[in-house]
């Protein structure tokens, strides 16, 4: 079984590439050694995708490369 982190004292941050409106943004927070924690801002208290660091790494990675 997987351990989702308590997440309620997270430091979210804003992805720089997120609309200046407010609106389209994505959250991570780096508080949890080896996972990332995604949400999506507009609804802070919806559903949180966590994966292994190493995923996003490869998915950041990927994404600037375009």
């Amino acid at each position: 079984m997987r351990h989702t982190p308590e997440l309620s004292s997270a430091q979210w941050r804003r992805s720089s590439y997120s609309n200046a409106n407010g609106g389209d943004c994505v959250e991570i927070t780096e508080d949890f050694p080896g996972l990332v924690p995604v949400r999506d801002s507009k609804k802070p208290h919806g559903p949180v995708l966590v994966v292994p660091a190493a995923v996003w790494d490869t998915f950041v990675g990927f994404v600037k490369s375009e």
